[in-house]
């Protein structure tokens, strides 16, 4: 039996029970990934000007719809390990066993996203530059689920990072090797060195209007060459190529293309994020629209109180003489302004006391008394 100096042991089994409740590592990961790809996707569309909580709104309709396509590719490229001679459709459903093919998924959920983008009126290719690294970070975490697996692994090596698989998980032609290119490792690294290379990028050459996510798509695919090269699993092939290498081929050319098409865009059109964002940075925080107009509504009402001629001055006294004078118990002939109210009560002191110094010198007042 072949075996290195050193080698990376597998899980001796993929799932952990927690009591009735099973755990298995491949869904596991492919969870841990999805978190990630919102949560980066999430504070990267936030730093661009976009409302928070959408990322989150899209990915309702991105995960599932990505699920089911990584699903289909799968069970359409490799159809003969379900309704093949040994026959077993209902194997096509139990995703948790394996099977999930990226390209599948990223058209998928592609169209999902579209969904949730046109729902929230903003623009797909924004969401899709955004949310390109945490993409393929997710993809970096799921793929260590082949890991607990067990599967997707390379040619017989003795590498000091070989990855060990069990006698049941080895392939038929090399029963007594057990150690193995761990090409899940491979394409981990990879994806994480994509996603560095992707954040780079996009500040270094302004990538937009889908840019980034082509960047993503073609640098990706780049990897995913060589390491289908070196996998031993069962696939098709077409002239002496995997079909995965083919596929890997056609879209790499396709992200050139498109990054080679739209190599000036490099502003971000006028609506791209939506109105969300606008209409939140507008509106009073903790106020909801009826209490914002009447907020403006009271505000209004007060100007208009206190223009020129508004205001009415013509308040009676309360019993007769403390409002105004003690002397006047006549009310303002009509309304006034402020300063006018005051004037008027002047002319009425300098009158009273006028008519007090007459009462009681029985006369006019001598000169510099008035």
């Amino acid at each position: 039996m072949q075996q290195p100096l050193a080698s990376i042991p597998s899980p001796s089994q993929g799932v952990v029970h927690l009591g009735p409740l099973p755990l298995r590592g491949y869904a596991l990961m492919i969870i841990i990934g999805v978190i990630v790809a919102v949560w980066l996707g999430e504070r990267r569309w936030v730093a661009r000007g976009g409302s928070s909580g959408t990322v989150v709104d899209i990915a309702v309709w991105a995960v599932p719809f990505g699920l089911v396509g990584g699903r289909l590719y799968h069970v359409i490229t490799d159809y003969e390990l379900y309704f093949g001679k040994n026959w077993h459709p209902i194997g096509a459903l139990e995703v948790w066993n394996g099977g999930l093919g990226i390209w599948g998924a990223v058209a998928f959920g592609a169209l999902g996203a579209y969904v949730g983008c046109r729902r929230r009126g903003v623009s797909l290719r924004a969401f899709a530059d955004a949310t390109a690294p945490g993409i393929v970070l997710a993809q970096a975490i799921g793929r260590w689920g082949n890991w607990f697996n067990q599967e997707l692994y390379g040619r017989p090596t003795k590498l000091p990072w070989a990855v060990e698989i069990d006698p049941a998980h080895r392939p038929v032609n090399t029963p007594d090797i057990g150690t193995y290119h761990p090409t899940f490792l491979y394409e981990s690294l990879w994806c994480i060195g994509v996603a560095v290379l992707v954040i780079w990028a996009e500040k270094r050459f302004r990538l937009t209007y889908g840019r980034t996510f082509a960047l993503y798509v073609g640098a990706y695919t780049v990897g995913r060459a060589w390491i289908e090269w070196l996998r031993v699993d069962q696939a098709h092939h077409i002239l002496g190529l995997r079909l995965n290498d083919w596929t890997s081929l056609f879209v790499f050319l396709a992200a050139v293309a498109y990054l080679y098409v739209y190599r000036g865009r490099t502003e971000i059109p006028p609506g791209t994020f939506g109105s969300v964002a606008e209409d939140d940075a507008a509106e009073p925080a903790g106020e909801t629209p009826d209490e914002a107009a009447g907020a403006i509504a009271e505000s209004e009402s007060e100007e208009t109180a206190a223009e020129p001629g508004a205001a009415v001055a013509d308040e009676k006294p309360a019993g007769g003489a403390d409002a105004v004078e003690p002397a006047s118990s006549e009310p303002a002939d009509g309304p006034e302004t402020a300063d006018a109210g005051l004037a008027a009560k002047g002319e009425a002191g300098k009158v009273e006391g006028v008519s007090r110094e007459k009462a009681a010198t029985g006369g006019e007042p001598a000169e510099g008394q008035a």
